[in-house]
């Protein structure tokens, strides 16, 4: 029963037409608590309209009122509150969410449109740090929830496998390095020759010069540089897999810069055959002060191209190859002015999509307050955090429930769903100062406290033995369990909003809210009491489950039915 719109309608009857239905639906309000109702009309707005004072009005609308479907609507002051009918709405709420188990909160409002998503895309020859994790869990999450939106997600891996840090590197490697020492612990040695270069070439400036020759000589197919790039490439997909495994996030693609080195001409070429290229001190740039940008520079004076010369060569191959309905990148938000420039020279060139280019910005995750960085060699890898965090997570649950039969695996769930939690109940554009042992907390706002709530229905279930839920009328009664149901009513709504702002958070602070309802209904109410209501709470308890493993699921998070 979708009482948001039989609370409009009642209204709309009452007011004859004063208010469309959709003015009336926006100006709805939830208050906070629910001894002041569960739905709330404000009539402040309407003073000037009818010519009266809201309680007034308030009170004139009382009496006009249906209240046919209703417990009760009492007015206080300028406000109507409905309380709604609490028998029939947990039976609809808790029977509409059995019924469709796993698929409660689907929708099709993508029309299976094809949505790639740009995200993680690591640099080759670089560790994993802590701060890959948010594209790569943002953009997994946004994936799971396009789906339940009826989008088709593409997940694309773009690796960072081009550009002048691989004439870097081959420089470092040339000076400093040999392949035995390399074979033997590839990705750390690289880092090492990496950062030595960037402390060194602050006293040797022709060290960049000899990257850069370096780079156009891969460009130029030059054999030994092409050779020392794919072992580069290779030695560190392997490491990046492994903590992909971890993570539990899977791609569509791995097409990194490299896939796009012949498509790079055809690009400029567009360009010039649109008149859009034009010389600025050697170098061919694409004019953008109508749009309020600076220039855009395609090609260096040298002719090697640029990040943004593939940016355009990826984004005209998925507009070709999916003809998207949006095309996502996940990038923190110090990228946002580039990739206005991006979208305008796409734009300028009649790329289709281009308009459904959409920069998904995050902020910055930080350790002690501090920026990491490989160049200056502050990094924490993010494959020790979370070997870490699994540690730490198994012995809690040692600690706690030392006779669990899957401990290890467990611990692996709550380790690294903790993780993946604690950056997404962050609106995605928020700083986050990271502390692992806050993210590990059993109790407050955590994944690991969602996950036990979890974990607490199902124990109940088993408890309960075989009794048949789906059978039941689900009208329950206690009072203590009306907020859990409320909440469980407002998922569809959610999974909808996640989707319109690209944010999982919204996601996972359902998540907390829910849990946080159903364990206060679990403290004040005895759920598997023998009597002819047990059947109506144990489907309460099943709904409860049911929706918080399918709010983890789209955030990327394992739920454990024990912990």
């Amino acid at each position: 029963m979708d009482y948001k719109q039989t609370v409009t309608a009642v209204l709309a009857t009452a007011l004859d037409g004063q208010l469309t239905a959709d003015e009336i639906s926006a100006k709805l309000e939830r208050p906070k608590t629910s001894d002041k109702g569960d739905m709330a009309f404000p009539t402040f707005t309407l003073a000037k309209l009818l010519h009266k004072a809201p309680q007034q009005i308030a009170q004139d609308l009382a009496e006009k009122l249906d209240t046919t479907a209703f417990e009760k609507v009492e007015v206080v002051g300028p406000y109507l509150n409905f309380f709604f009918d609490k028998g029939a709405y947990s039976e609809a709420t808790l029977n509409t969410v059995l019924t469709a188990g796993a698929s409660y909160g689907q929708n099709e409002d993508g029309n299976g449109g094809n949505v790639p998503i740009d995200m993680s895309s690591p640099n080759i020859a670089k560790p994993m740090s802590m701060g890959h994790l948010r594209s790569t869990v943002i953009g997994n999450s946004i994936a799971e929830i396009l789906t339940k939106n009826g989008y088709h997600p593409i997940k694309d891996n773009h690796l960072g496998d081009w550009g002048t840090q691989f004439g870097k590197l081959i420089t470092a490697y040339k000076l400093w390095g040999n392949e035995e020492d390399v074979k033997k612990d590839p990705i750390n040695k690289l880092v090492e020759y990496y950062v030595r270069f960037h402390k060194e070439d602050v006293d040797k400036p022709e060290l960049d010069d000899v990257a850069r020759e370096w780079f156009k000589k891969l460009e130029d197919g030059d054999p030994e540089a092409h050779h020392l790039w794919e072992w580069f490439r290779k030695a560190s997909l392997q490491e990046f897999n492994d903590v992909y495994e971890e993570l539990g996030v899977k791609f569509d693609t791995y097409n990194g810069e490299a896939f796009y080195n012949d498509k790079l001409a055809e690009v400029v070429q567009i360009l010039k055959d649109k008149n859009l290229l034009v010389e600025s001190q050697g170098a061919q740039v694409v004019d953008l002060s109508k749009y309020d940008l600076n220039p855009a520079l395609i090609l260096k004076s040298d002719g090697a191209s640029l990040y943004i010369t593939r940016d355009i060569a990826t984004a005209l191959y998925r507009d070709r190859t999916y003809q998207p309905a949006k095309n996502l990148y996940v990038v923190g938000s110090e990228q946002t002015y580039y990739f206005k420039q991006l979208k305008a020279v796409l734009k300028e060139m009649g790329v289709p999509s281009a308009d459904d280019l959409q920069h998904v910005p995050f902020g910055l995750i930080t350790v002690d307050g501090k920026k990491l960085s490989t160049r200056s060699g502050r990094i924490i890898l993010l494959a020790k955090v979370l070997e870490e965090s699994i540690k730490l997570a198994g012995e809690e649950i040692n600690e706690k429930n030392p006779d669990l039969a899957n401990k290890q695996e467990v611990a692996k769930q709550v380790g690294v769903g903790a993780i993946v939690f604690g950056d997404l109940k962050n609106e995605r554009t928020n700083n986050i100062d990271f502390v692992l042992a806050d993210q590990l907390k059993f109790e407050g706002e955590t994944g690991p406290y969602v996950q036990y709530s979890h974990a607490r229905a199902e124990s109940i279930l088993r408890k309960a033995g075989n009794v048949d839920v789906t059978a039941a009328g689900n009208q329950v009664a206690d009072p203590e369990a009306w907020d859990t149901i409320k909440t469980l009513a407002d998922f569809p709504a959610m999974v909808k909003m996640a989707c319109d702002e690209l944010e999982p958070s919204v996601i996972a602070k359902y998540a907390i809210r829910l849990a946080k309802t159903f364990n206060k209904y679990y403290a004040h109410s005895k759920i598997l009491t023998e009597d002819a209501d047990l059947p109506a709470r144990l489907a309460l308890v099943k709904a409860v489950s049911t929706v918080l493993k399918e709010s983890l699921r789209l955030l990327g998070v394992q739920a454990p039915d024990e912990m």
